[in-house]
């Protein structure tokens, strides 16, 4: 059975080529919110988050907070645009496992997530 990945991002454009380069390897879900992310945690089962930190209403940083209460077994890799330090800081800080600066190669993408998959 292939893994599940939800990919949480306000940028549609972002959500569907972070589509494109998972969808052969992988079950991927898209959120274009925090509140969304959060529904479909709740309803399924998802292997690895891909979260977006800057977006608007909540932002990634309180959708992880949100996450732990229910979730809080499955990996979060941060995607950030911004790349400041703080924000990454942050996001290690709180137990993401990973993070990725916005635009990423593909291969990138796809050698991280690998990794966080195995050591499932």
């Amino acid at each position: 059975m292939q893994k599940r990945i939800l990919v949480v991002d306000d940028d549609d454009m972002n959500l569907m080529r972070t589509k494109l380069i998972l969808k052969e390897e992988y079950d991927v879900l898209l959120a274009d919110s925090g509140v969304r992310a959060l529904q479909i945690l709740k309803n399924q089962e998802v292997d690895l988050v891909l979260l977006d930190i800057d977006m608007p209403m909540m932002n990634g940083m309180e959708t992880f907070e949100r996450m732990k209460e229910f979730a809080a077994k499955v990996p979060v890799i941060f995607l950030t645009a911004s790349g400041e330090v703080d924000d990454v800081v942050n996001a290690l800080l709180l137990g993401a496992v990973n993070y990725l600066k916005k635009p990423f190669l593909p291969h990138e993408l796809m050698k991280r997530v690998a990794q966080e998959l195995e050591k499932k």
